[in-house]
């Protein structure tokens, strides 16, 4: 399979895995097949809870935005993306994660935010970071493992201050990454547990394994190990993108999160050929506070063809941060 549709299929996927899981969120486990009982019949994008058909939700309109500094700015420049984000939650987005909205509007500066959110919450282990790192995972894929778990955590850090959402964000570029060197993500887990970080290692071990079923979480999926875990069960229960999307939403809880961050995987996995057009066709993602833009099947094509270059800076600059 040529790399750039295992590219495309990452950045798209987790763009349909979040638009067809947005109107189960918070449901019950096994809505999805309840409402759409025939694998394929079609309808599935229909939209409901407050959501249009096809649309995406902040899991991929923070994606974009990641993605779209990343390219203009050359490399990886955290305030810039920082920036992007407060403007963005300025604007009043249909759906902002209460962590991550704390952390844009508290009045602390990019690099201080986060941090202090979690010195005084003391609670900041939620996926809001994984959600968003479809974007950054292609891009950041040709500079190399360690080049791309270190992206992953400094763009983590900008709104989650725990460092499990640093980790798990890193094991996500990692998986993508080796996906697209056509390398099975599943086989290569036991070395990317290698690189995480000793405190986390154990617990993110436990939803990696291959026994694991999200019935044994002990968290809600809105947090960051049973979301990576979830999303990773599916990939290895499944035979196929879509089918791997049906398990994601069918879990229940967190379905547009859980669902996009599937839909990377199973995207760089199957390639964007195995993304149904019905699917596809009334794909779009808002962006709230940047003119009325709306970014659609084309536009995702052609952001997914200019981050699948790889990064021309990669993340060492100062203005980058370390965690």
């Amino acid at each position: 399979m040529a790399r750039i549709q295992r590219v495309a299929g990452a950045v798209v996927g987790s763009a349909v895995g979040d638009a067809l899981g947005a109107p189960f969120e918070f449901g019950p486990p096994g809505a999805f097949s309840a409402r759409f009982p025939e694998p394929g019949a079609g309808g599935e994008m229909s939209g409901g809870g407050g959501w249009d058909p096809g649309e995406a939700t902040d899991d991929t309109q923070m994606a974009v935005l990641v993605a779209e500094s990343l390219l203009e700015r050359g490399g990886l420049d955290l305030q810039d993306i920082f920036a992007r984000f407060q403007r963005w939650a300025a604007a009043d987005p249909k759906d902002i994660g209460l962590q991550t909205e704390d952390v844009l509007t508290n009045g602390m500066t990019w690099d201080l935010a986060a941090a202090i959110h979690f010195q005084v919450n003391r609670r900041a282990a939620g996926n809001g970071s994984l959600m968003r790192a479809s974007t950054s995972a292609v891009h950041f894929a040709p500079a190399g493992r360690e080049a791309t778990m270190d992206a992953a955590r400094r763009i983590a850090a900008l709104t989650h201050g725990d460092r499990a959402a640093w980790e798990g964000t890193a094991i996500f570029h990692e998986l993508v990454r080796v996906t697209l060197e056509d390398t099975d993500p599943l086989a290569v887990l036991p070395d990317v547990l290698g690189l995480v970080h000793p405190d986390h290692r154990g617990r993110y071990a436990t939803v990696l394994a291959p026994g694991w079923h999200p019935d044994q979480a002990t968290e809600f999926n809105g947090a960051v190990w049973p979301c990576l875990g979830s999303a990773v069960w599916a990939l290895r229960t499944t035979s196929g993108f879509k089918e791997a999307i049906r398990a994601a939403i069918d879990l229940g809880g967190d379905t547009d999160t859980v669902a996009a961050v599937t839909g990377g995987l199973a995207g760089a996995y199957y390639g964007l050929d195995a993304i149904p057009a019905r699917w596809t066709r009334p794909l779009h993602v808002p962006l709230p506070g940047f003119d009325g833009r709306v970014l659609h099947l084309a536009d995702l094509l052609r952001l997914a063809h200019r981050l699948g270059a790889g990064p021309s800076v990669v993340p060492s600059s100062p203005c980058a941060g370390t965690p």
